[in-house]
């Protein structure tokens, strides 16, 4: 017989060690995974927020609330583009055409806009249809934004998608009879649903309203906008781990050889723009209900800016950080910013510098000198970040090595050259 065949089982390979479970195994799976824990925290924090909000302010948090559910929009469009630049390695300058596009879809659809037009007949669609819709609309616009710029790269491109970020916002201001013109549309349709949770989160015991409409109820929109972003999350991380997410790193590595190993650069790019065009079109849907209005000057060059910074700041190529950059930097400019003169005076009022809140001579005061330096602020707080963090301040593995391996690189051919 065969030493196989008489061996026993304390022959055998040890089984491999179970996983830990409870709390130890989730610790453990954090450690392995800091994605994972990112994702964990932020989930826990979107569900407790509102609670949290209304009983520091005495129920009285509703506009803080407005304010996460306005930023979770952003949420939506810094992981849009970040399947183009981050995954695709696609520079868009021109992100926020499909924001419009998205948004104009609902306001022409859900409210009387139409009913002044050679139609003469306005069309109420459903919020949760449109916002079906919105996504398609964009996405398709996205492929024909894709179609010409095949043969693109780098700066190139940049400036063809930049052109295209410029006509569509005058499209819109330019279209009086469909479109609004400067004045956009107004009165736009608010969402309902047949049934609605209510509890104390909306400073209210739990039950259920029947047909229910929103009416500008910041909650029921941050809910909305946290189950979307949700649904986002969940697409972006699944096709990125997918053989076309794949593909899309391998053209942002390297296009030309990802041609040569035999990937189809025209269809995997405009899958990237279509994709990207799409999750800016539910934003865009989404931004003009809770609005109630959608204007040509909500669509400028600053949006798709921001849009970008939030993708780098955050990390390119990794949601969990893109998600932690489109925060903190809408918190920056549209909340802490704004804010920042009126903090200012109240800091020198508290310190017995009163006089300098008052204009003197050619002091403006110190409200208005703090306003003239939001942007100066805005501006040193990004160099100071990307100076000290040039991969983002959550990057991807992959964007973290390629960081690590090119300093060292420098360093070496530094020491090769003074040798």
């Amino acid at each position: 017989m065969s030493p196989e065949a008489t061996a026993g089982p304390a022959s055998a390979a040890p089984p491999a060690p179970a996983a830990p479970g409870g709390l130890r195994g989730l610790f453990s799976r954090w450690r392995a995974s800091p994605n994972f824990a990112i994702y964990s925290l932020l989930l826990v924090g979107a569900l407790v927020f509102p609670e949290v909000v209304q009983n520091l302010t005495g129920n009285t948090g509703g506009a803080l609330v407005g304010v996460a559910a306005d930023a979770g929009v952003y949420v939506l469009l810094a992981l849009g583009l970040n399947v183009v630049v981050g995954f695709a390695g696609l520079l868009d300058l021109g992100y926020a055409a499909f924001f419009a596009i998205g948004a104009y879809t609902y306001g022409i659809l859900a409210s009387p806009q139409l009913a002044s037009t050679p139609l003469h007949h306005a069309i109420h669609l459903p919020f949760w249809f449109v916002l079906i819709l919105a996504m398609l609309v964009a996405a398709t616009f996205g492929a024909i934004l894709g179609a010409p710029t095949l043969r693109l790269r780098g700066d190139y491109l940049a400036i063809v998608t930049l052109g295209f970020g410029e006509i569509v916002p005058r499209f819109f201001r330019n279209g009086d009879i469909y479109t609004g013109g400067v004045n956009g549309i107004a009165a736009i349709d608010q969402p309902s649903l047949p049934v609605w949770v209510t509890g104390p989160w909306a400073n209210l015991p739990f039950g259920f309203v029947q047909n229910f409409n929103f009416s500008f109820d910041p909650t029921a929109f941050y809910v909305v906008i946290v189950i979307l972003v949700l649904l986002a999350i969940v697409a972006v991380t699944n096709v990125q781990n997918s053989r076309l997410g794949r593909a899309w790193m391998a053209i942002r590595e390297d296009e030309t050889a990802a041609a040569a190993m035999g990937i189809n650069t025209v269809r995997t790019k405009l899958l990237a723009f279509s994709m990207g065009a799409s999750l800016s079109g539910f934003g865009g849907c989404y931004a003009a209900a809770k609005l109630s209005l959608v204007t040509p000057e909500s669509f400028g060059f600053v949006v798709s800016v921001s849009i970008l910074v939030m993708v780098v700041l955050g990390g390119m190529g990794n949601p969990p950080g893109v998600i932690i950059g489109a925060l903190l930097v809408y918190g920056l400019l549209y909340k802490l910013l704004p804010d920042m003169p009126d903090y200012a005076v109240g800091v020198a009022n508290s310190v017995g510098l009163g006089f300098l809140t008052k204009p003197s001579g050619d002091w403006v005061g110190l409200h208005d000198e703090v306003l003239r330096l939001t942007y100066l602020v805005y501006g040193l707080v990004l160099v100071l970040i990307m100076l000290l963090r040039p991969q983002g301040l959550i990057p991807s593995r992959l964007r973290k090595a390629e960081l690590r391996g090119g300093v060292e690189a420098d360093s070496m051919g530094g020491v090769t050259e003074t040798a």
